[in-house]
């Protein structure tokens, strides 16, 4: 009992103990280095153990770099709201009439209808589905959009997939009009008991499923230890091995397809403010250009993975997923019956899906167009004001149309196709606080020298290739971001690894760009995101599933970008050549570093 007391006060205990512990960093050395260093080590502690809400945490930045006297108050404040914050509102509006009016359902029933409900196509047209979603959408949305329909379809899936084997056994045993002998054994019992005698040649049909069955899919359901019915509503262990990997290509294609572009994560976004802020003469990152190395990436990393998920979970045959056999006509039909019904039961598309799909069209190629680099965009129409207009103002612009064009034609009522308490329930506002605090963390280690203390000690990492080096990164920060919000992995390598490239005179977007990106890849814990929580939530997976087919998926996505890195990134974004944005940064001087 002593024991369970404890643990309930545990965050308590860590928010006490935490900064008694580490006092002593700030107290020997007395320095702003140490100050800093406090700071963020009390943090990193507290965003790893969550003792305190990650937004809460956020907010310490704004306590204590004024009584050390890091930064003001003042310029504290300064940081915590960017350009970021305008281009989360932007996206956010669009996300929230693509929610409230269905387009996303119309979106991911269209796809996964397009594919076909065999297993291994349904599994493909699911990521695609979920991944294009989180390009646009948050990643955490994607999934809450889509799995529910996966959901439903493998309800439709186990139990369509049970009669078949049920009437497949019937036919083979000559039992395939169970009801009328059921009926003539009632009257041979009827009769029986009229004559006060049982007839003992009469014997009870036995109607078990036999495990012996052959399949004949090419699945994994091959033995009879994979064929032993598994608890639930699964049928047999095939069954429960397909919902497996179904909701895991689920969680997993959302943070895929989340990297993918600019806007995709709050990660990305985080990034190109940074960089924006450090690097304001950079003008290599922007939506074009990100969309352009990352979709290659996203699409390896998609792909390997589901042949990695279908070999896991549906088997070594990947003919099935070509050639629909006559043998699974049964399920598929009952399958694709429930899609045509999902479809149809959306009805007709709406007057206010066509003009959220028309808004985020122009918002994307808005997007695309501001400053592509291959030719110049719509923002050369402004030459007296270079760098003025960002993503930022594209998204809000087209964000102000939804609180302005009307819902309805109607001259009753007039209603716009968002209101603010529909925006407001969407608005991630905990992510603007933490975002905020790590724009803060970041600027008091550049402002305390604490970055640049510890790139120096992370030097010797220069010795090594620079291939080498960024996949010593990659996979730390992947180890990482496991255990700790994507958001607070971000914000706590960003300030290291950029002083780090300058000391080794490396391009920085060497360094970040690939840690931004590893960031992404959570996918080992059902805590590591929100994405895999939801999924995990619905009841197929155990921790062990996740840990055994996200290692592969780790694999596969740290692999992809470094390939995608090493070769199309290069000439992409002169990654070989050590910019003069980065010599001219007032921060490069060495000198700074203290000793």
């Amino acid at each position: 009992m002593r024991g369970q007391g404890i643990w309930i006060y545990r965050h308590l205990i860590l928010i006490i103990l935490t900064p008694l512990l580490l006092l002593p960093i700030p107290l020997i050395y007395n320095t702003k280095v140490a100050e800093c260093a406090f700071t963020l080590l009390l943090m990193g502690v507290y965003w790893l153990t969550e003792a305190l809400p990650v937004s809460i945490t956020a907010l310490i930045p704004a306590m204590l770099f004024p009584l050390f006297g890091i930064m003001k108050s003042s310029q504290v404040a300064a940081v915590f709201f960017k350009d970021f914050h305008l281009l989360l509102t932007g996206v956010i509006c669009l996300a929230t009439a693509i929610e409230k009016w269905g387009l996303h359902r119309r979106i991911a029933l269209g796809l996964i209808s397009i594919v076909g409900v065999n297993p291994g196509r349904l599994m493909f047209g699911s990521m695609v589905g979920c991944a294009f979603l989180s390009m646009w959408l948050s990643n955490t949305s994607a999934v809450a959009m889509v799995m529910p329909i996966v959901e439903a379809v493998l309800k439709q899936i186990v139990t369509a997939e049970g009669e078949a084997r049920e009437l497949r056994k019937r036919a083979l045993t000559g039992t395939s009009n169970l009801g009328l002998q059921l009926d003539e054994m009632d009257r041979q019992d009827e009769k029986a008991k009229e004559n006060m005698s049982v007839d003992p040649s009469v014997e009870k049909v036995d109607i078990t499923i036999e495990k012996s069955i052959p399949d004949n899919q090419g699945s994994p359901c091959d033995s009879e230890a994979q064929c032993t019915p598994s608890q639930g509503y699964y049928r047999t262990r095939q069954d429960h091995l397909m919902c497996k990997g179904l909701s895991l290509c689920i969680a997993y294609s959302a943070s895929i397809g989340g990297m993918t572009a600019l806007t995709g994560s709050s990660t990305n976004m985080i990034f190109a403010e940074y960089m924006h802020q450090l690097y304001p003469d950079c003008n290599s990152i922007n939506f074009g250009n990100w969309f352009i190395f990352c979709l290659p990436i996203s699409f390896i990393s998609l792909f390997l993975s589901w042949i990695w998920l279908h070999w896991l979970y549906l088997g070594s045959d990947f003919r099935s997923v070509l050639h629909s056999k006559a043998g699974n006509n049964e399920r598929e039909t009952a399958v694709a019956k429930v899609l045509q019904e999902e479809y149809k039961a959306l009805g007709p598309i709406s007057r206010q899906e066509i003009i959220s799909l028309a808004i985020f069209s122009m918002m994307v190629l808005l997007w695309f167009t501001r400053k592509p680099g291959f030719m110049p965009g719509w923002s050369s129409l402004f030459p007296d004001y270079p760098g003025y207009a960002t993503d930022a103002t594209v998204a809000l612009l087209m964000g102000l149309l939804f609180f302005i064009i009307p819902a309805q034609v109607s001259t009753d009522n007039y209603e716009t196709l968002i209101t603010w308490k529909d925006f407001q329930s969407c608005m991630p506002w905990e992510i603007c606080l933490l975002v905020g605090g790590g724009f803060a963390l970041a600027e008091g280690t550049q402002a305390s020298g604490l970055s640049y203390w510890m790139a120096k000690l992370l030097v010797p990492l220069g010795v090594l290739p620079k291939i080498a080096t960024i996949t010593i990164v990659c996979v730390i920060v992947t180890c990482v971001t496991e255990v700790a919000s994507n958001s607070a992995t971000i914000t706590i390598f960003l300030p290291i690894l950029a002083p780090l490239a300058e000391s080794i005179h490396v391009n920085p977007l060497y360094m970040l760009i690939p840690a931004t990106l590893s960031v992404s890849f959570s996918f080992l814990l059902p805590s590591a995101n929100p994405p895999n929580a939801i999924v995990f939530s619905y009841g197929h997976l155990t921790t062990w599933d996740m840990i055994k087919a996200g290692v592969g998926v780790n694999v596969i996505s740290v692999l992809g970008l470094l390939l995608g890195t090493s070769t199309w990134g290069i000439p992409l974004f002169n990654l070989d050549i050590y910019p003069d944005w980065a010599t001219n940064h007032p921060m490069t001087n060495s000198s700074i570093i203290p000793h």
